[in-house]
């Protein structure tokens, strides 16, 4: 072997170690350097979320999204659920007139229409729920109510949400499904504020939804009737365009329509939509 050939193979090594230095550099500066970083941000679901988000909703939906609000902020850290609970109707001028909102929450497709007649959402309504009628007698039914016929006994108090809002719109559709014509002592302008009139004793009874009989427990008792199937209410669901909080609201929304938000829904009586 030649002078030249063997100082070939004594160079060849470093070379090599040269070569298996840089793999070794490339692969530290992979397993802490951008590429990781990278992945881990493209993987990331949303962006953090902050801030308030607020929610106009029917007053039918108060214990369950309450619930739905204080999962949303154990999810999301430094956020807030504002609520304001109401009759349909109201809540939908309110946002019409320009009060500050982020989502809204109708107990029915009309009064939902009154918001995007005005386009006032930023993408179309979507259905979270239905819910049905029931109704409210006090404990015991000691009046012995077992029909919606039963409700045009003159002896009896009978309350009815006011006919603009849901609650009413639906109590009109199934008493003139029914042909019962019932003269209430008083029309309320929300399905609380007439199932509060029975728990107070003040009605003997009321059609509200089977959602509010059940978050009343043992202050009303629920009589079921099978016209209440012919005023089902579609509860929608939109962001609007108002929005503060945009992220918020499109992930509180998010949060309404998934398997743990139709838990809470079905748990608390609501039908799937």
């Amino acid at each position: 072997m030649t002078r030249t050939a063997r100082r070939t193979r004594r160079m060849l090594p470093p070379a090599g170690v040269g070569v298996a230095a840089l793999l070794a550099l490339s692969a530290c500066s992979h397993s802490d350097g951008s590429t990781p970083a990278k992945a881990d941000s493209s993987g990331s679901a949303s962006p953090k979320l902050s801030g308030t988000v607020t929610v106009f909703a029917a007053a039918s939906l108060k214990e369950s999204f309450t619930t739905l609000g204080k999962q949303f902020e154990q999810q999301h850290p430094g956020t807030k659920v504002a609520f304001n609970f109401g009759g349909s109707d109201t809540l939908a001028a309110s946002i019409t007139s320009g009060a500050p909102a982020d989502v809204f929450a109708a107990a029915s497709p009309k009064t939902m229409k009154i918001v995007t007649d005005k386009q006032d959402t930023t993408s179309a309504p979507s259905t979270f729920a239905r819910n049905q009628l029931e109704i409210a007698t006090l404990p015991g039914n000691p009046d012995k109510v077992a029909s919606l016929k039963d409700l045009t006994d003159p002896k009896l108090k009978v309350v009815l949400c006011d006919k603009t809002v849901p609650c009413g719109a639906a109590a009109q559709k199934v008493l003139d499904a029914g042909g019962v014509k019932v003269t209430p002592v008083s029309y309320e302008q929300d399905v609380k504020a007439a199932l509060n009139k029975v728990e107070l004793k003040e009605a003997d009874a009321s059609l509200v939804y089977r959602t509010d009989v059940k978050s009343a427990g043992g202050k009303v008792q629920g009589v079921e009737f099978p016209e209440s199937k012919d005023a089902i209410n579609d509860y929608p669901i939109a962001p609007l365009k108002g929005s503060k909080n945009a992220d918020a609201a499109a992930a509180f929304i998010a949060l309404v329509k998934s398997p743990d938000g139709r838990q809470v829904l079905t748990r608390a009586g609501f039908l799937k939509p």
